[in-house]
């Protein structure tokens, strides 16, 4: 048994037109899906940006620009019946290739090699059936305000 520790996360959000890319995922001893956006652990001696940027070419193998910290959340949770805590960071980015925004859903990898698929999922669609994790993210993302001096989620979409 590992003894239990708060993981240190850089998570992505990527958005256009009202959809957020996601992952959907279950968990595999309650059955309950939820979405989680592109991401992962920060290595020892890597910052969390550096983390965003490796952990978008690792999954997705794509190139982004523009990486902007949005806030950091905790989360304390339980996964696959074990407890978890996390501490994330949270950023925002764009795709390099524009035309990454067109696609349905894109091919993906985890580091262990597990194949996923990230889609672009209408914000207004969340849901408490299928929430949006870690905790407090959709809150994070109501209250963020873009360079462009748009919203990520508009006041429509909640």
């Amino acid at each position: 048994m590992t003894t239990p520790r708060i993981r240190a996360l850089a998570l992505c959000i990527f958005h256009h037109d009202g959809r957020i890319l996601v992952n959907e995922a279950l968990d595999p001893v309650t059955g309950k899906p939820f979405l989680r956006p592109i991401g992962g652990g920060i290595e020892f001696g890597e910052t969390s940006a550096q983390a965003v940027l490796r952990e978008v070419d690792e999954e997705l193998g794509l190139s982004i620009t523009d990486v902007r910290l949005l806030g950091t959340l905790e989360n304390i949770f339980t996964y696959a019946g074990t407890p978890g805590h996390e501490i994330v960071q949270v950023y925002d980015a764009k795709f390099v290739d524009a035309s990454v925004y067109e696609l349905l859903h894109l091919d993906a990898q985890e580091s262990d090699g597990a194949a996923f698929v990230a889609k672009w999922l209408a914000l207004d669609s969340i849901t408490g059936e299928t929430p949006l994790v870690p905790a407090g993210l959709y809150e994070l993302l109501k209250k963020v305000v873009l360079p462009d001096g748009c919203s990520v989620i508009s006041n429509s979409a909640v």
